[in-house]
C-alpha cells in the first residue's frame, strides 16, 4: 500500500526543451495546483470537478491530464504542496540560532503567517482530516510522516529545552503544540461563522494583526514564568518571527 501511495503522487517530469519551454511548463503546473487547491478546499475531493480546475487554471482538460493522471493524484499533490511549504517555512525558523523564548515565539508567528497568507489551506486540510476519519485516506500517513512529524519533534524538543533551562514553565509539551496549532488554524477555518457571531469581517488586515497579537500573548503568558517577563519578551520575539 505504501509503495502504491508513493507511486500515485510521484511527479510527472516537466516537458523537456529550451529553458523558456520548461519555465512555461512549470508555470502551467503551478497554475493547475493553485486552482486545484481552491476547488478541493471548496468542494472536497468528492465534489471537485477536473473541468472546473482546468477552467480556473486556464488550460484544457487534455493538458491537465498530461500533468495529473486523475483527480486523486492531483489532490495528493495539492496536499503535498501545502504541507511541504508549511514544513519548509517553519523549519527555517526552528533552525535559527535563537534562545528558546525567541525561537518559540518566532515559530508561533511563522505558523500563523503561513495560515494567514492563504485562508483556503485550513479548509483543505480540514476536509482531508474528515475524509481520513470516515473512509480512510491514501495520503494521511505520508503527510504525517514526511512533513508533520519532523516539525512536531523539533517543537517538542524546543519546549523541553526551554523547560529544562528554566526559561519556560512546566507544561505538557505535546499538548501545547497541538493547542498552539489549533489557535492559529481554527481562527481561519471558522472565519465564516465568526463573521456572523462578531458582525465583523475577521479577515481584514487589522483583524488578522489583532488575532496574531492575541495568539502571541497567549503563548508568552502560558510559557514564560513571569507575566512581566512575558510581556517584555513578546516584542523582540514577534520581531524575530518576521
Amino acid at each position: 500500500m505504501a509503495t502504491a501511495n508513493k507511486a500515485r503522487v510521484a511527479r510527472r517530469p516537466l516537458r523537456k526543451g529550451p529553458p523558456a519551454v520548461q519555465r512555461e511548463a512549470a508555470e502551467t503546473r503551478a497554475a493547475i495546483l493553485q486552482a486545484a487547491m481552491r476547488e478541493f478546499a471548496e468542494e472536497g475531493i468528492a465534489g471537485a470537478r477536473m473541468e472546473a480546475i482546468a477552467d480556473a487554471a486556464g488550460v484544457n482538460k487534455a493538458l491537465l491530464h498530461y500533468y495529473f493522471d486523475d483527480k486523486e493524484r492531483l489532490y495528493g499533490e495539492a496536499l503535498d504542496h501545502v504541507f511541504a511549504t508549511l514544513s519548509r517555512r517553519v523549519l527555517q525558523v526552528l533552525e535559527r540560532d535563537l534562545p528558546p523564548r525567541e525561537k518559540i515565539m518566532a515559530y508561533a508567528g511563522a505558523h500563523f503567517d503561513f495560515i494567514a497568507a492563504s485562508p483556503i489551506y485550513p479548509r483543505l486540510v480540514q476536509r482531508e482530516m474528515m475524509r481520513a476519519g470516515r473512509h480512510g485516506s491514501p495520503h494521511m500517513r505520508r503527510i504525517g510522516e514526511r512533513y508533520l512529524r519532523p516539525v512536531f519533534a523539533r517543537v517538542v524538543a524546543l519546549l523541553r529545552q526551554g523547560m529544562a533551562s528554566g526559561q519556560f514553565r512546566q507544561v505538557d509539551a505535546e499538548n501545547f503544540v497541538v493547542s498552539l496549532i489549533a489557535m492559529n488554524v481554527f481562527y481561519f477555518s471558522s472565519a465564516p461563522m465568526m463573521a456572523i457571531v462578531s458582525r465583523r469581517n475577521p479577515l481584514t488586515a487589522q483583524r488578522i494583526a489583532d488575532r496574531k497579537a492575541a495568539v502571541m500573548d497567549v503563548v508568552a503568558a502560558t510559557l514564560f514564568p513571569s507575566g512581566a517577563a512575558a510581556a517584555k519578551d513578546a516584542g523582540p520575539a514577534r520581531r524575530a518571527s518576521k
